[in-house]
């Protein structure tokens, strides 16, 4: 069925430590509307155009230890983020189980292909030649994506396919993650279950 046709998945996650305290909501059925504070500028842009572009409804509240560095706020946040994916697929019946997109950012060019398995993994191949970009050290994409990716339970490949610029490539990588969430989570009436062989995920 078409996103919206049904009740909408919206997962809820808090998560506290000594270090971070999150507060995130997710509607894998919604239009886009975002209201984030990481307290990371650069952060903010790019949770925003992953939640735009896959048209995910996003709440995300988070108080980290910044004057440390983003370590923690981006990483606990990836896991958090990656939970709610989690929570609000469910048992992930009739849904397409893979997205996938390659996603142009002007001089950039970013592959994003996904699997909702229930087995965690990351490959990731960015190129990114600068420490920073804003606020956000460049080594916390990574660090981002894969605590996502073990928090969802989810196979992620992000690659980059073309660019120079980090500020498009990371932009890039976030958008087609988006878009390809998207792809994945979207129902098929088609679909009697869980599309697996071994009957669940």
């Amino acid at each position: 069925m078409e996103k919206g046709k049904t009740e909408n998945r919206i997962a809820a996650v808090t998560r506290t430590t000594k270090e971070t305290d999150i507060s995130l909501t997710l509607n894998l059925d919604g239009s886009g509307q975002v209201q984030i504070d990481t307290g990371i500028g650069f952060f903010d842009h790019m949770l925003d155009g992953f939640a735009r572009h896959g048209l995910f409804d996003l709440a995300v509240t988070v108080k980290g230890d910044l004057e440390v560095d983003t370590h923690h706020t981006v990483e606990d946040t990836g896991i958090v983020l990656g939970n709610a994916i989690r929570q609000a697929v469910g048992d992930k019946a009739g849904i397409v189980r893979y997205g996938f997109r390659i996603l142009p950012m002007d001089d950039a060019l970013v592959l994003c292909a996904l699997d909702l398995c229930g087995r965690p993994y990351l490959a990731y191949d960015l190129k990114l030649n600068r420490e920073k970009t804003g606020d956000l050290e460049t080594e916390m994409v990574r660090e981002f994506f894969y605590a996502v990716s073990y928090g969802a339970a989810m196979n992620l490949h992000i690659k980059q396919m073309d660019g120079n610029n980090t500020h498009h490539i990371i932009e890039g990588a976030f958008k087609a993650f988006g878009k390809a969430l998207d792809e994945a989570t979207r129902r098929d009436e088609r679909i009697l279950g869980v599309l697996s062989t071994k009957g669940s995920l």
